[in-house]
């Protein structure tokens, strides 16, 4: 199982002129077909009027088959959502998005100059694209006592972790979600700060 990959940590438009047609090239952090959806709709405002509106994307961690998606968008079938999809999965980054808009100039381009033209923005923005890592975390809990607490939570913070929950009753139970890369420093780390009181068990 991929336990890390790359997604993109910006917004970026790439602008191409080929042969008389305007390609508007937008790519950006995806984590869902509903931020997907929504992305489009913004671009539909702010680039009004094109001919075609052709997307793709990856959802998940770069492998993933299922959690992707393309459109054509009146495009001939297989000549821009299909390249462009390829594209994105052959780039090793995950939860990214590509819009491209299609103003027509007069020009037609045969399928295979489509291809190459819904191809070349996403191909040119990959190379500038700034990126983070994202971490798969996992569930895990701990107990604390009170005066704990703001220590535990910062430490927690400090691995990039996340509180889903807290239990209070005469200790404090602590879920959260932590990457499995940060376990054992945590657990060390933790034990530094509580003279050996405190373990976190990690689900995975």
């Amino acid at each position: 199982m991929t336990e890390q990959y790359l997604i993109p940590n910006q917004t970026l438009t790439i602008e191409e002129d080929i042969k008389h047609s305007r390609f508007i090239t937008v790519l950006f952090h995806c984590s869902s077909e509903a931020e997907l959806k929504c992305a489009l709709t913004n671009i539909k405002i702010t680039y009004p009027g094109a001919n075609h509106y052709c997307y793709a994307f990856v959802a998940s961690d770069p492998q993933n088959s299922i959690a992707i998606g393309s459109s054509d968008d009146g495009e001939p079938a297989g000549s821009a959502g299909r390249p462009m999809l390829a594209t994105l999965q052959g780039s090793s980054i995950g939860e990214i998005g590509a819009i491209v808009v299609r103003y027509f100039g007069g020009t037609k381009l045969g399928v295979g100059g489509l291809v190459r033209a819904y191809s070349s923005g996403i191909k040119s923005g990959l190379t500038e694209l700034t990126t983070i890592t994202k971490y798969i975390r996992y569930p895990s809990s701990l107990l604390c006592s009170y005066p704990q607490l703001n220590n535990v939570e910062y430490l927690i913070n400090q691995f990039d972790g996340i509180i889903i929950n807290k239990n209070f009753t005469d200790m404090i139970e602590i879920e959260f979600e932590i990457a499995k890369a940060f376990h054992d420093d945590f657990n060390r780390e933790l034990a530094t700060q509580t003279q050996g009181q405190l373990k976190a068990k990690f689900n995975v």
